[in-house]
């Protein structure tokens, strides 16, 4: 066998009996070994004091002192869903918006002008007369806060004045006590030192009377129309026509003649000077 098969299979032959002399030396080690002994146990490691102070911090400033933009963007967030509210109780709006629903029905309109144009006609008004209160708020408690030189408690105390000042200047003594008594509370040393939670409610009081009274004197000439119209009707014998036909056009031609949106604007902006 001395051509290439031969030593081909020579070859195989040593291999196996290579593999085999391995598998065996390693069989006999892994009989003759002994066991290792099991180890003892550690002994528990004894608790340590906690580390004086607080372990968790909260910064909401930035590295200047000013607040991060995270934070600004949540209180935009929370101020922008509160808004309405604001807008209702602390602004002129409500005054304002009762007066131009009341004027529309005193000339016997249900729809027209409708509730949207109401609404937006008040809101610029409202942002009108709030213009001279809402760059003081901007002035002495945002900018300040956005600076980093008033944290957020001192900036909601002084942005807060300004509107005191403007609900206080437009409530009357007996709503703040009227509001006062019905909390069962103690009567304020003076009307600066009355609690918001006292004022707002004693403002909106104080806000839909003087709307009421603005909507009395706006109804008085539109009734007199009707009541003309209506006795005209009756001594002509017209039951069956009815009466508001007959009056709408000389009601709306009145209100045209006399300027009526300028002078009811005239007079709410009037109030609140």
């Amino acid at each position: 066998m001395t051509g290439p098969t031969g030593r081909a299979r020579l070859v195989a032959v040593a291999l196996a009996l290579l593999v085999m002399a391995v598998l065996a030396i390693a069989l006999a080690d892994g009989a003759h070994a002994a066991p290792a002994p099991p180890l003892d146990p550690a002994a528990p490691v004894a608790p340590t004091d906690p580390a004086d102070g607080p372990t968790i911090s909260l910064d909401i400033n930035g590295i200047d002192g000013t607040p991060d933009s995270s934070i600004v963007v949540l209180l935009t967030i929370t101020l922008l869903s509160v808004a309405p509210s604001l807008l209702l109780m602390m602004t002129s709006f409500t005054k304002i918006f009762v007066v131009l629903a009341l004027t529309r029905n005193a000339l016997g309109l249900t729809g027209v002008p409708p509730n949207q144009v109401l609404a937006g006609l008040a809101l610029f008004l409202s942002l009108f007369i709030m213009a001279p209160v809402l760059g003081d708020v901007n002035d002495v408690g945002v900018q300040p806060y956005l600076d980093g030189t008033l944290t957020f408690s001192q900036a909601l105390d002084a942005a807060t004045a300004p509107l005191r000042e403007f609900m206080l200047g437009q409530t009357r003594q007996e709503d703040l006590a009227l509001v006062t008594r019905a909390a069962d509370q103690v009567n304020p040393e003076s009307p600066e030192t009355v609690p918001m939670s006292t004022l707002v409610p004693a403002f909106m009081l104080s806000e839909l009377r003087s709307a009421f009274i603005i909507g009395f004197v706006v109804f008085v000439p539109f009734l007199v129309i009707d009541l003309v119209v209506s006795a005209s009707l009756m001594s002509m014998g017209m039951m069956m026509l009815p009466p508001v036909m007959v009056s709408l056009p000389f009601k709306l031609l009145l209100f045209v003649l006399v300027d009526g949106w300028g002078l009811i604007i005239t007079a709410l902006v009037g109030s609140y000077s």
